[in-house]
């Protein structure tokens, strides 16, 4: 979705660009002819000036640089009309005017080229953006997916959340998290967590033995993170290290799922038209907390039947606020959609909380829906 807008931008900025080329033309044609045509003690040709200035703002330098010498053309054909090219007034006027031209054709080139630069650099990290957050497959056994990420900074397609499968000889494992913290460091824990499940989930038979060695994975992190950080003595960037994550079981022969949730927000069942919240029994610690906490993961079980859909979020759906500081109430919502598969159920969720939140989110919100489809066993 985020690169259809990013070309319907940059094609509805192209139209807006050839509309705007008439303006400084008609204002060069403007000018010429008034300056002609009114008294000689009145001198408009300054404002010529004004049409290589203003191309510069929309357009490349080759465009800045022509309006810029049709504009001291229209200062030579205003000096001849009016009295001699080589009138001392008119002389300085064309000079100053080419002088002008030239500079706003210099800043014009350095601006193009600082774009240049920002696309090249914006092509690489949506590119490597999708190499840390895959789209999730549309089919996984007896499984359909959908997903979707919300980013809340313009132009961006990953931040601290993040959502992953695994396809294992048993079935399916899901897991979707939030890093806390934003900028470089979410997106780098954001990694690690993807790159620390997709390494592990097959290897281990037990969910709560794969939650016990994602929390050993963070933990690694954030020593790392500490060794390469400026002040290793500050407290405040430990504590701040941590992921909430829901990592799940979705085995094939079996309708049902297995969770273990670490400081994460419920799943959603969502069946014959009601909604159910999967609460863990107990919860853990986000990950990055859980050495500090005694005891291990608790693995809970739920019935997950053929037809059911399963939806999974980050905090960034439910804390969206509208113009009166009301949250999203995403349980009511998704129960009023009853029936609907998995990429519909997102399509009109991620509507509705755009249209809720006036359009723009405040922190950046991930949602996975999964339905086992029927005739599965």
């Amino acid at each position: 979705m985020g690169v259809r807008q990013s070309i319907h931008g940059l094609r509805h900025g192209t139209g807006r660009t050839r509309a705007f080329v008439a303006v400084p033309f008609a204002l060069i044609a403007t000018v010429t002819v008034v300056d002609i045509v009114v008294p000689p003690e009145v001198h408009l040709g300054p404002f010529l000036v004004a049409a290589p200035a203003l191309t510069a703002s929309f357009a490349g330098p080759r465009l800045t640089a022509f309006v810029g010498a049709v504009a001291v053309l229209a200062q030579a054909v205003v000096a001849l009309a009016r009295t001699s090219i080589t009138d001392l007034n008119h002389m300085y006027q064309i000079a100053a005017l080419f002088l002008i031209s030239a500079i706003v054709t210099f800043f014009a080139h350095l601006r193009e080229r600082h774009a240049a630069e920002m696309v090249q650099l914006r092509t690489v990290a949506e590119a490597a953006q999708r190499s840390v957050l895959r789209p999730l497959p549309g089919r996984s056994g007896p499984l359909r997916l959908a997903s979707v990420y919300l980013a809340a900074e313009e132009g961006a397609q990953l931040g601290g959340d993040l959502y992953a499968t695994a396809r294992t000889h048993r079935g399916t494992r899901v897991i979707i998290g939030d890093v806390r913290g934003k900028g470089l460091d979410a997106i780098s824990g954001a990694a690690g967590v993807l790159g620390a499940f997709r390494a592990l989930a097959r290897q281990e038979d037990h969910l709560p033995g794969l939650v016990a060695r994602l929390e050993s994975s963070v933990a690694a992190q954030q020593i790392d993170s500490l060794t390469e950080a400026e002040d290793p003595d500050d407290d405040q960037h430990v504590a701040e290290a941590f992921v909430t994550a829901a990592v799940l079981d979705l085995p094939d022969a079996v309708q049902e799922l297995r969770l273990v949730s670490c400081g994460h927000p419920p799943p959603l069942l969502l069946r014959a038209g009601r909604v159910e919240n999967l609460d863990a029994t107990e919860p853990a610690p986000p990950l990055g907390v859980g050495p500090l906490t005694a005891g291990g993961h608790t693995e809970d079980v739920f019935a997950f039947r053929a037809g059911d859909v399963l939806l999974l979020y980050t905090d960034g759906v439910t804390e969206a606020r509208n113009g009166s500081g009301v949250f999203y109430p995403l349980a009511e919502r998704v129960a009023s959609w009853p029936g609907v598969g998995p990429e519909t159920l997102l399509e009109r969720v991620c509507a509705d909380l755009l249209r809720h939140a006036g359009g723009r989110l405040g922190d950046d919100a991930a949602l996975v829906a999964v339905e086992r489809l029927p005739g599965s066993r």
